[in-house]
């Protein structure tokens, strides 16, 4: 097949379809009519021989084949657009639109009170920040960049590991008056003490509780009858006293450093989450992600302080 304006045209119109959501989308920010979008894929799809979406009256989705292409064209359209600008600029320039995707709780700790900083420095640049309890699927959602906290699964996104935050297990000075405080973490499996499972976004189940020291390793069967799947419930409710949780240091440490916050097993501290971008290229990133990534490796270089919890 050979590679023509046609075919470059076309595959701007399907990167436009992904990003909008709609065949409606792409004609509003192509200024195509829908007709014209429609009849772009249609001579796209012939001359590739393949299926790009899959169409109904609501919905519009990629199929595998189109997916494929897309994670394929998306690095390449923005290498076009990025070698352009900087033969226009002389340098890569931090410009359009980039959307990313947060875990909701590092968007309140660490983003929330800085982005105002980042946004200031690109003003050519529109940021789209969505927090999301979960990563979903960032080509069909559009995405440039996620940041999420634990190991991703397998998957042909580019990995990069930006931090590890401890695990600390806490209560409140109201729990342990009321319940005691437990000597070992395999007190934690016997009454009176409550837990609060924190469920895993990912499998859908409670994490498992771990104590890591230097050379030992433990799992306990923790007893508690409260599930949450938000962080901020679990901290309400280990600061209320309803029971122990295990929370990540990150950002935490004015809860310890005024008495809110009880650690309990300062000994046990090896446990470590890692937090992580991910991006859907394995080629160079484009300048605007390279500077987000830089702005939060910046950040969460910084101690995090003086954070409002309610």
């Amino acid at each position: 097949m050979s590679f023509d304006e046609r075919v470059l045209n076309g595959m701007g119109v399907l990167t436009a379809i992904v990003d909008s959501g709609s065949f409606a989308g792409a004609a509003e920010r192509l200024d195509m009519s829908q007709s014209g979008v429609s009849r772009s894929v249609a001579r796209l799809e012939a001359r590739l021989g393949i299926r790009l979406f899959d169409r109904t009256t609501r919905t519009v989705a990629l199929t595998d084949e189109g997916r494929r292409l897309y994670e394929q064209v998306v690095p390449l359209l923005e290498g076009l657009e990025e070698a352009a600008a900087s033969a226009a600029s002389g340098a890569s320039a931090v410009r359009g639109r980039l959307r990313v995707n947060v875990d909701p709780f590092f968007s309140k700790i660490v983003l929330s009170p800085r982005i105002g900083q980042f946004v200031e420095r690109y003003p050519d640049l529109d940021l789209d920040l969505m927090t999301r309890d979960e990563l979903g699927d960032m080509v069909a959602d559009g995405f440039d960049l996620a940041v999420r906290f634990g190991e991703p699964r397998p998957s042909t996104l580019v990995a990069r590991k930006l931090l590890e935050t401890r695990i600390v297990t806490a209560a409140s000075p109201a729990y342990l008056k009321k319940h005691g405080r437990p000597l070992k973490p395999t007190d934690l499996e016997h009454a009176p003490h409550e837990c609060i499972q924190f469920r895993d976004p990912l499998t859908g189940r409670p994490f498992v509780w771990e104590f890591h020291r230097p050379r030992k390793k433990i799992v306990i069967a923790a007893r508690g009858r409260l599930t949450v799947n938000d962080v901020s419930t679990m901290h309400g409710a280990c600061l209320a006293g309803h029971g122990i949780a295990q929370i990540m240091a990150l950002g935490t440490q004015p809860l310890f450093e005024s008495g809110k916050l009880v650690d309990l097993f300062p000994d046990w501290h090896d446990e470590q989450f890692p937090l992580y971008a991910l991006y859907p290229s394995r080629r160079h990133p484009s300048a605007k992600v390279r500077a987000f990534l830089e702005f939060i490796v910046k950040v969460t270089g910084a101690q995090v302080r003086d954070v409002p919890w309610y």
